[in-house]
């Protein structure tokens, strides 16, 4: 018999075929028998009728359990009431496996007992949507550069330096001698952009941040293109076209996800370009007009972003930060030193920054300078200021945190959701 996805029994109708996956539930009418079976590709309506199979079918079917694993063979029928529209009129059960005392029931648990279950906590139909609309945000990035002529370069997890900053480094052994864990995969792509004049990498990186916020995870996925001859100018139109584009591929293609998730996709749909542009300066005479205590030379915190962020109805950039509170390797402006080229991309309904970016340092002497300033082991990037000795330019690019993305797009509280197994303060397991 034949072997077919929940999501392919449209192109099946009249056909006898099987359906092989887990009871996701199960209801009965006395005569009739409801099944519903999930394969990860969909939810299957399964009906038996009483007097339509052998009573010893019937009663096998009546004993499974929820996450039973199975194979269900019947023919297809259309049916508008049932999942996805059609269902499967049951002639034929393969039990694999029985489950006994699956732990998640269809009543309430906390969040605390779910992460101890992440494992499978994966297979309810929100877990599902939330994952599957994480899919397609990483399938468009990748989508958005490879059909923008970029280069996927891929870079190390194991650096032997910093590239924000030192205090949250995940420190390991590396044979005889000391390495840490990526933070970003920029300073590489610096060095790939200058091979394929634009490239981007594509992977984990890591955060040794002692942070319980919604905001945080220790372990989570970046997208970081980089380009050469960019100016802070061109970049920033880079972040917005690639926000705008992967929003619009989640609206086209996932739209039963969303309903499932219950996002308001009107949110969504005031995505468009152009995105408001406020200037560091600009943004702080703002926050302050609006009660925060910020002042001039301070980083934004959380709640400095929520409040922007929340004064617009799509993503905010707010670009030209002090100097001092951007990584070594950011450009300062020529005509105005104190502050640095460099934006941040701030989500709307107080997600916070999805995007942080800019221009490098491109001139030999000043990144020396600034290696210096900010006490980092200057031989452990030689390699780095060697990219400013041989065919320099003005280059930028920016990383785009794909958790955090998935937190706003999805509508979703905190972001341990947006990721299958996530690494938080302090919680490693499952």
């Amino acid at each position: 018999m034949r072997s077919v996805y929940v999501d392919d029994l449209q192109n099946h109708v009249g056909e006898t075929v099987t359906v092989r996956g887990w009871l996701y539930s199960k209801r009965s009418s006395g005569k009739l028998l409801f099944l519903i079976v999930r394969d990860g590709a969909g939810l299957a309506q399964c009906v038996l009728f009483k007097g339509a199979v052998s009573p010893e079918l019937f009663e096998l079917a009546d004993s499974l359990t929820q996450e039973s694993s199975l194979k269900v063979t019947g023919e297809v029928k259309k049916e508008e009431r049932a999942p996805g529209g059609y269902e499967i009129s049951v002639t034929g059960l393969e039990v694999v496996q029985i489950t006994k005392d699956y732990p998640i029931t269809p009543k309430e648990h906390g969040t605390a007992f779910l992460m101890e279950h992440r494992h499978l906590w994966l297979r309810s139909s929100r877990q599902h949507s939330i994952l599957r609309v994480r899919h397609e945000i990483i399938k468009a990035c990748r989508d958005f550069f490879d059909s923008r002529g970029f280069t996927l370069v891929d870079t190390p997890i194991f650096t032997p330096a910093a590239c924000e900053g030192t205090t949250t480094l995940f420190e390991t052994q590396y044979f005889d001698q000391k390495a840490y864990l990526t933070q970003s995969g920029q300073l590489y792509n610096e060095a790939t952009a200058a091979a394929f004049g634009k490239s981007y990498c594509f992977g984990p990186t890591f955060r040794a941040e002692k942070s319980k916020t919604r905001r945080h995870l220790m372990e989570f996925w970046m997208v970081e293109p980089e380009v050469c001859f960019a100016e802070l100018e061109e970049v920033m139109q880079l972040a917005e076209n690639l926000v705008v584009f992967v929003v619009q591929r989640v609206l086209e293609n996932r739209q039963e996800d969303l309903k499932v998730i219950e996002r308001d996709i009107a949110k969504l749909e005031q995505v468009r370009s152009p995105f408001p542009r406020l200037s560091y300066d600009e943004a702080v005479k703002t926050l302050r007009e609006s009660g925060s205590g910020i002042e001039w030379g301070d980083d934004f915190g959380a709640a400095d972003e929520t409040m922007l962020s929340l004064m617009h109805d799509r993503p905010v950039m707010v670009h030209r930060y002090p100097t001092s509170v951007k990584a070594f390797y950011m450009q300062p402006d020529a005509s105005r030193p104190e502050v640095a080229l460099c934006v941040d991309v701030l989500a709307p309904e107080g997600y916070g920054e999805i995007i942080g970016g800019g221009q490098r340092v491109h001139e030999e002497s000043l990144l020396r300078q600034r290696i210096a300033e900010h006490h980092l082991p200057e031989e452990a990037f030689r390699w780095y200021v060697d990219l400013r000795k041989y065919g320099a330019t003005p280059h930028g690019g920016f990383g785009m945190g794909i958790e955090r993305v998935v937190a706003w797009v999805c509508g979703i509280e905190h972001v341990r959701e947006t990721i299958p197994f996530p690494r938080m303060l302090y919680k490693i397991y499952p």
